[in-house]
């Protein structure tokens, strides 16, 4: 008799202890996650400042900013600060040695159509989607991925790399080593850089556009419709030019410019309404026609 009630004992304490140890791993589970909501009006300014993790923005029809904010342990907090229609994210850290992978902070934002954006992180990833507003990157080696953007985007990456799909507007981007490509772009104003990444512009060059493709190694692809028109300056000194445009001289009865580079193209293709440049050093550079 008295064994069963030490058993049952042994079972209720065993229980409750389970349930604490339970609840507090749920508990410590939450205070790694943080949402918080700001009313805005028009078209507010949201600043994202990020050691490492995933950034991803999307936007919605709300007059509201949410953040989302999910850390991989205790060693970080979010702060934020709302100043009118500007608003501020930062992962403060708060450990003294962590690791790499204790700073990880992971966020979701949702932000009006109409929003700026002003990101900035080391490492991870930064998507967006469907944000028509200006936007600033300023990255170590994170990888962008824009979608169905608008506005003017300005990139400053050390190794990150773009894929900008649908993207309409302007963009200014540099990298040492990442690669650019331009999807389906909307754009009449695009000023790549990098110095030994990959850069492909596949889509249509819009009137009165401009077009400054540039790197030092790797490739520069550039694909055309037969609808196209624009002026092309193509030139690489120790690399290569491989052309499949129908490009006749100049119709503008501009001067071919004068250039020590070993391969290079000068002309227009059509009535030469947009303005392409693309200059490498010892990398090749391709005008393909569009399948």
């Amino acid at each position: 008799m008295n064994t069963g009630i030490h058993s049952a004992s042994r079972f209720a304490v065993a229980g409750a202890t389970m349930a604490v140890l339970l609840l507090s791993g749920s508990a410590d589970a939450q205070t790694h996650r943080v949402e918080k909501h700001f009313a805005v009006q028009g078209n507010p300014v949201v600043t994202v400042q990020n050691a490492a993790g995933h950034i991803q923005v999307k936007a919605w029809d709300k007059h509201e900013v949410m953040i989302v904010g999910n850390s991989a342990t205790n060693s970080v907090e979010v702060d934020t600060e709302q100043v009118g229609n500007r608003i501020e994210v930062v992962t403060r850290v708060t450990a003294e040695h962590p690791s790499p992978a204790d700073i990880q902070t992971d966020y979701e934002v949702s932000v009006p159509t109409e929003s700026e954006l002003q990101i900035r992180t080391d490492s991870g990833g930064v998507t967006v989607d469907s944000v028509h507003g200006d936007m600033s990157f300023d990255t170590v080696a994170a990888d962008l991925a824009l979608q169905d953007v608008a506005g003017y985007v300005m990139i400053k990456s050390i190794a990150g790399s773009l894929v900008c799909t649908r993207c309409a507007g302007r963009l200014d981007a540099t990298s040492i080593s990442g690669n650019f490509q331009l999807i389906q772009p909307v754009m009449n104003d695009v000023r790549v850089q990098t110095s030994s990444g990959n850069i492909l512009f596949d889509g249509d060059f819009q009137s009165r556009g401009i077009y400054i493709l540039k790197n030092y190694s790797g490739t520069i692809e550039v694909r055309f419709s037969s609808n196209d028109s624009f002026d092309v300056n193509a030139a690489s000194l120790y690399g290569n030019v491989i052309n499949q445009a129908p490009v006749v001289p100049d119709r503008h009865q501009m001067p071919a410019p004068r250039s020590n580079m070993a391969k290079s193209l000068f002309g227009s293709l059509n009535e030469g309404h947009a303005k392409v440049e693309l200059s490498s050093f010892s990398g090749t550079i391709k005008i393909l026609k569009r399948e």
